[in-house]
């Protein structure tokens, strides 16, 4: 699924730049249970929230976006 694709990028550069959710979901002004969703694959982030989160952890939308298999 297409989703947990885009979790599993979010988390692991999230982890990668030493962020906590809590953390995270403060600063781009969503809630902790939102994000977490996101992460977990039940939830496609928004355009809005890629550019915040890609802001945020200092990477590009490109690299958060999912290679193509």
């Amino acid at each position: 699924m297409e989703t947990d694709k885009w979790g599993r990028r979010i988390r692991a550069f999230r982890k990668l730049k030493g962020r906590t959710q809590e953390g995270l979901a403060k600063e781009i002004g969503i809630s902790v249970s939102v994000l977490g969703e996101i992460e977990r694959g039940s939830r496609l982030p928004s355009e809005q929230i890629l550019e915040q989160i890609s802001g945020v952890l200092d990477v590009s939308v490109e690299e958060l976006t999912p290679p193509d298999e």
